[in-house]
């Protein structure tokens, strides 16, 4: 997670709810996490949804599973990405989607501006 000047936000507590730190001018905005990611998760499943049968192929490829039953676990889980909407992102999905080549450009308001995928960035 990034401002546009690709200063990285820090993720602090604010009354017991989880905040990014996005920096202005020397100005720190506390935006709610879950209000960016809602935004990225959108994104995310709006993404998965365009590619789902290429998405399921190859997490059954990467498991070496090739039957009716995995493939309709991963589909579940595909439609469960809309529960992770309602509960906000995990830390560990932070985590794991830095490490995948993704980064996040938010503005002051913590509104979404661009998406850096591993192939390629996506303006919003």
């Amino acid at each position: 997670m990034f401002n546009e000047q690709g200063e990285p936000a820090e993720v602090v507590t604010v009354g017991g709810e989880p905040h990014y730190v996005i920096l202005e001018a020397g100005f720190r905005r506390h935006v709610t996490s879950e209000y960016v990611d809602r935004q990225v998760l959108s994104w995310l499943q709006e993404q998965i949804s365009a590619n789902q049968d290429l998405v399921t192929e190859g997490t059954m490829t990467m498991l070496g599973q090739d039957d009716l039953f995995t493939k309709a676990m991963i589909d579940a889980s595909i439609k469960n990405v809309e529960d992770l909407i309602d509960q906000g992102l995990p830390d560990d999905a932070r985590t794991w989607l830095g490490m995948l080549g993704f980064s996040i450009t938010v503005d002051i308001h913590g509104d979404v501006v661009r998406i850096n995928a591993p192939t390629g960035d996506l303006e919003e």
